[in-house]
């Protein structure tokens, strides 16, 4: 991974028994507009203790990790979505 994107616009949806599914997310590109991608398919990465990621971010047990498969062009792409449960933050690893 890449570029890490520290205020990212997520539509989740928030079940009943406390799981989130990522479903869309936007992302500013290089001219500055908002792009939207659609959440083809995701994976949630569970992990009890404290770490830092491969895209170098530190999460806890109050942070969330997806991986979100999306469609870039004519190619599929895994993007890193992590969600801050206390403070209702979304970041991105691109």
């Amino acid at each position: 991974m890449g570029k890490v994107i520290d205020s990212v616009d997520v539509i989740c949806e928030h079940k009943s028994d406390g799981s989130v599914v990522p479903m869309r997310f936007r992302l500013l590109n290089e001219d500055g507009d908002l792009e939207a991608y659609t959440v083809k398919g995701y994976r949630e990465i569970r992990n009890k203790t404290a770490y830092t990621t491969q895209d170098g971010i530190y999460v806890c047990g109050m942070d969330m990790v997806f991986e979100c498969r999306i469609i870039l062009g004519d190619t599929y792409r895994t993007v890193r979505l992590y969600f801050n449960k206390e403070k209702l933050r979304w970041k991105a690893a691109v």
